[in-house]
């Protein structure tokens, strides 16, 4: 497409780029949770008080960083998302948006704005830590390792525990707690069960693709079991930070939610369908949305 005609299609908001195409291309669901995440990082942490403002702008930081490495891992997996049912219809596969060097520089602009804002409106802590978590995921996990080793996803599980950090480093920018570097952990184990029961789900589609994901290399019955033993592993996880000071709240929402995963992993173990394996997905994004919500509930009834 020339040059000419890609500009065209990045400036062309009444049609192209409507609301719902923009909440696609720079999967603001992951970008949002991210950002939720940050705001547990901060509710936890002890430190200096942060006015309203802060808050919202650690928040948008941490969401812009993620939605621009959201937008570049559509634009770098372009071919690869052409070979699988799940994303074939995504912009950058479909034509509807051509990537070219305007969406270069605007995923780039929109990236370097989350770190700038966390920088001019928190410290350069939390700009470090929000820069890493989307480097890990658009460059680590994107371009070095999904396409190389069953470990990508268990290593880019590192993106959401960054945020965390940069939401402690908001108030706390020169100590690293306890309680938050606990829950950076709960993040960073939680990522892979959640990406393999979607793998098992859509097996078919990243053979297709050459995706290494666990259940592509060791088949979905052994992938299952490791998706339970992952769960498992997560939920005494995250019954650490009642030893750090989390209140009756979040231990009794950590067992709740905790034993539901547990049940909806074990399924799958036993019977390691496509069905269990989005009920287990599914259920694990309202496990991690229950215990970041809780855990910040309990904070706030402390403060």
């Amino acid at each position: 497409m020339p040059q000419g005609d890609q500009t065209s299609v990045l400036l062309r908001p009444a049609r192209a780029l409507n609301l719902r195409l923009i909440f696609e291309l720079f999967k603001l669901r992951i970008g949002l949770v991210i950002g939720f995440t940050a705001i547990t990082g901060l509710a936890v942490a002890s430190g200096r008080s942060l006015s309203t403002w802060q808050v919202c702008a650690l928040g948008l930081a941490v969401t812009m960083a993620s939605a621009a490495a959201g937008a570049f891992n559509q634009i770098a997996e372009r071919k690869l998302d052409a070979r699988m049912r799940r994303t074939r219809n995504r912009p950058f596969v479909t034509g509807q948006l051509a990537a070219g060097p305007p969406w270069h520089v605007a995923i780039a602009a929109t990236g370097a704005a989350g770190v700038g804002l966390a920088a001019v409106a928190l410290n350069a802590t939390t700009a470090i830590y929000t820069f890493l978590g989307a480097f890990t995921y658009a460059v680590v996990y994107t371009i070095w390792l999904k396409r190389r080793t069953w470990w990508n996803i268990v290593i880019g599980g590192l993106a959401g525990s960054f945020a965390v950090l940069a939401g402690a480093a908001a108030v706390s920018p020169h100590t690293l707690e306890p309680l938050p570097l606990t829950f950076a952990i709960v993040l960073f184990l939680w990522t892979p069960p959640h990406f393999w029961s979607l793998a098992i789900a859509y097996h078919d589609d990243y053979a297709a693709a050459k995706v290494p994901m666990l259940p592509v290399v060791v088949g979905n019955a052994r992938a299952a079991r490791a998706v339970l033993a992952g769960s498992a592993l997560l939920v005494a996880a995250s019954l650490a930070p009642a030893l750090f000071g989390m209140g009756r709240l979040y231990l009794i929402t950590a067992i709740g939610a905790g034993a539901y995963l547990l049940a909806k992993s074990t399924q799958l173990a036993r019977a390691p369908s496509q069905r269990a394996a989005i009920a287990n997905f599914h259920a694990s994004l309202a496990y991690l949305a229950l215990l970041l919500g809780a855990a910040i509930v309990d904070a706030m009834l402390k403060a």
